[in-house]
């Protein structure tokens, strides 16, 4: 039977992550992709905020489930 590889064993990246490493790395990367690339995050803003809005409407309403309140 071959053995599972999520079961017991984790790999490199599920250990990095929640490592002062793997927010100083996430935080490097992060500050490059600003900094080298911020032409391009301010020509897809527009088209950012256009998609964040049914996304925001289809997930932050929560389902639509209205709690109604019993008149007893």
């Amino acid at each position: 039977m071959a053995a599972d590889p999520q079961a017991g064993e984790q790999n490199w990246r599920t250990r990095l992550i929640g490592t002062p490493l793997g927010w100083t790395l996430s935080l490097a990367v992060a500050v490059y992709l600003l900094v080298a690339h911020t032409g391009h995050l301010l020509a897809a803003l527009p088209y950012l905020l256009l998609v964040a809005c049914p996304l925001m409407h289809f997930f932050g309403h929560g389902g639509h489930k209205h709690h109604r309140l019993d008149s007893k």
